[in-house]
């Protein structure tokens, strides 16, 4: 049942494994992602009546994705160019703080 519930998941909100795959920019992925976002938000405050609960709700994808995308970006470029973080140990060179 759990594996079921990933998948299904997955099939949505996954850019590599939805529709969305055969798009080749990943911005481009991750702008229809926020517009399909917005949409839902704006379903979900007229089935609930409130503007207000559109906004909210608008505001708070906008905040989890764009969250989401700097873990992926961080993480790509930890991966592909590690030395991009440099090696700062918050040391000076003769080993005390600065």
């Amino acid at each position: 049942m759990n594996k079921w519930i990933v998948d299904c998941w997955n099939v949505v909100m996954d850019h590599e494994k939805n529709p969305l795959s055969s798009i080749p920019d990943f911005s481009t992925r991750h702008m229809i992602m926020q517009v399909l976002a917005w949409m839902w938000c704006i379903v979900f405050a007229i089935i609930v009546g409130s503007m207000w609960a559109g906004v909210i709700s608008m505001m708070l994808h906008t905040l989890l994705l764009g969250a989401v995308a700097v873990t992926v970006v961080t993480f790509e470029t930890a991966k592909r160019k590690p030395n991009v973080f440099g090696t700062y140990s918050g040391r000076g060179d003769g080993g005390e703080h600065e």
